[in-house]
């Protein structure tokens, strides 16, 4: 007997080193970038998601360039993946959507961010180009400049009159909130005031679970965060359905021009709107409430800043007729050092920690072979952090952008994404950091109370938020 069980443990260790050797060299009809697949199954997912008590780049990506070289391979949350730091890589790929890659996400996001059952490429050709368009439509320059921005302007006063009225406020929070709120109203019609829907509750429980092994059992961050994302797209179906069944009740929105294209666009669904207004609410409210709260942290500790800053937007003032008017599009494209200091601000942030797209086929470069199917991240907070492109990178210095070499900029700093696949509502979150800072700095001052302590998890945030009092300033 002791003989057969020798023969089935050996027959166990032979599979099992079998099985080990094939997950740590993945088949490759060339040469895979170095580095190391991790633990089977898991892969490296622990590591990227320990925190990271720093603005600098996280360390599972700094360490494994430093160690393989700018581009290396990991496993993420059950997929093979090749991380990049490389700036023309990376440049390279962002421009080749359709020909050599398509937008992917890893399960853990893709069962957030999709319908069940659908492609994870849904976003890919017709229906991106049509989102885009639509959002464009809503929230791009040209909405900016006829309506938005005095909207938003209005906004900010309100919400910082209300805030100077309180003893303290947790700035990502009251902002995301905010910022929520008003997306949802553009986009959908739903009043906060009015809707016995709590979105922006729900909303703000649902990041845990992006870049975790998506292990949907309770008590794990991935089921936390399906659980709440159930909830909010529960509650924009229910919107949806209401509008669907009152076309009386028409607004001009996002929604209503979505609903009507249903009958000539045939690739538009119920199911592709709901998540589409999903992905666009949420990424919006979490990442721009993210980078207001950083942007104070920041100003707080650089009074010239700050000191500049108030400059341009009280010279604003001056500049007008009527003291009292609202912000113009004129004025606000002038604003020539803000947009620096937010520029400075997005690329010390790298709120996210790369863009992925996935392998449509086998990509040769420098040597290597990325397998077609492979997922690859362009580790673009890497980019914006490097000394060799930026001195001194961790430090906030706005003035920097003024002799920045712009072809270097397109390379190494893409806070809204790059080529097809660049962030739409870009414009839209430019509007609302400058606009916030113009009501902010010409009104009213700010003083830290507690909080402030970064901790990228691996997306931007902070342990214990940032406490901020907010008083007005005399006349």
């Amino acid at each position: 007997m002791w003989i057969e069980g020798l023969c089935i443990v050996a027959v166990v260790v032979i599979y099992l080193t079998y099985w080990l050797n094939k997950w740590s060299n993945p088949k490759c009809n060339g040469v895979l970038p170095p580095g190391s697949m991790g633990l089977p199954i898991i892969g490296e997912s622990f590591q990227l998601n320990v925190r990271n008590y720093s603005l600098d780049v996280h360390p599972f990506i700094k360490k494994r360039a430093q160690r393989y070289g700018p581009i290396f391979r990991t496993s993420l949350a059950g997929c093979p993946v090749v991380v990049s730091t490389d700036p023309e890589f990376n440049h390279h790929i962002a421009k080749q959507e359709g020909r050599l890659v398509e937008l992917w996400y890893l399960d853990s996001y893709s069962k957030i961010f999709t319908m069940e059952g659908e492609s994870k490429t849904t976003a890919h050709g017709l229906v991106h180009r049509y989102l885009r368009s639509i959002i464009l439509n809503h929230c791009g320059a040209e909405a900016i400049e006829k309506m938005l921005l005095s909207q938003i302007e209005e906004l900010f006063i309100k919400a910082l009159q209300t805030w100077s009225s309180q003893p303290s406020i947790e700035v990502k929070r009251a902002t995301s909130v905010l910022i929520l709120h008003f997306g949802a109203k553009l986009l959908v019609g739903y009043d906060h005031e009015k809707s016995p829907l709590k979105m922006s509750e729900t909303f703000n429980n649902v990041a845990g679970g992006f870049l975790v092994f998506p292990l949907n059992i309770p008590g794990t961050a991935h089921y936390k965060s399906l659980k709440d994302q159930t909830e909010a797209v529960s509650m924009l179906r229910k919107i949806i359905k209401e509008r669907i069944n009152s076309p009386e009740n028409h607004h001009g929105d996002f929604l209503d021009q979505a609903i009507n294209d249903m009958d000539t666009e045939k690739y538009l669904t119920e199911d592709i709107i709901i998540y589409s207004l999903f992905g666009v609410l949420y990424t919006n409210f979490d990442s721009i409430s993210s980078i207001i709260a950083l942007t104070l942290m920041l100003l707080e500790d650089q009074p010239k800043v700050l000191q500049e800053l108030q400059a341009e937007h009280e010279a604003i003032l001056k500049g007008r007729e009527n003291p009292s008017s609202t912000l113009t599009w004129n004025e606000y494209k002038s604003m020539t050092f803000t947009f620096q200091v937010i520029n400075e601000v997005l690329r010390i942030a790298a709120v996210s920690p790369g863009l992925l797209r996935r392998a449509l086929k086998d990509i040769e470069y420098k040597g290597f072979t990325i397998p077609a199917g492979w997922t690859i991240m362009l580790a673009n907070s890497a980019l914006q952090l490097n000394p060799n492109t930026y001195k001194d990178p961790l430090a906030f210095n706005p003035w920097r952008w003024k002799d920045l070499d712009p072809l270097v900029v397109s390379k190494n700093f893409m806070p809204f994404g790059g080529g097809i696949r660049k962030c739409a509502g870009a414009e839209y979150a430019k509007a609302f950091l400058a606009t916030f800072l113009h009501v902010l700095v010409t009104k009213y001052r700010w003083t830290r109370l507690k909080g402030g302590n970064i901790a990228r998890s691996p997306l931007l945030g902070f342990t214990d938020g940032l406490h901020i009092r907010i008083t007005k300033k005399s006349s």
